[in-house]
């Protein structure tokens, strides 16, 4: 099993740094972790609806360029289903039961993101309604799939 987490822009504040580095070592018992991180392209202050669709573009284009051909791909999308703990390591469980050996997760930029990464996307999951940075995000993904891996292999209570 291999999980990749393919974002927009770079961890900058070294708690961030440090949370994954914890969360990539706890779950290398589970799986192999792969992050790929694509440079976040330069938006001003105030942009017109034709500028921010192609600052989407042009960010999605360089997640697209990651993306490996036949795998499970998991967008983090506000227009995406949320659910619980048990009910995500559940879907994960059932991705990986149905054959899949590699689940992309893909964290947009800060604008959103664009129509070409909702078209590829198996499935789009919402973490919350509320509105978290998007280092922050991979944090909480990070752990989330961390939880998810300890609810399969029984090793947590859940509800």
């Amino acid at each position: 099993m291999k999980i990749t987490i393919a974002a927009v822009g770079k961890l900058k504040e070294k708690y961030l740094k440090e949370a994954v580095s914890e969360y990539t070592k706890r779950l290398s018992r589970f799986t192999e972790v792969e992050i790929i991180e694509v440079d976040d392209e330069y938006a001003p202050d105030s942009l017109s609806e034709a500028q921010e669709c192609q600052v989407k573009k042009k960010e999605a284009e360089r997640l697209l360029k990651r993306v490996k051909q036949g795998s499970y791909v998991i967008l983090l999308d506000l227009a995406g289903e949320q659910t619980t703990s048990s009910g995500f390591s559940a879907k994960l469980e059932n991705i990986m039961i149905s054959g899949n050996s590699h689940i992309t997760f893909i964290i947009g930029g800060s604008l959103g993101l664009d129509q070409s990464l909702i078209n590829i996307s198996d499935y789009r999951l919402c973490l919350s309604k509320m509105t978290f940075p998007h280092q922050l995000a991979r944090v909480i993904l990070m752990e989330q799939v961390y939880r998810a891996f300890k609810i399969i292999n029984n090793e947590t209570y859940h509800k």
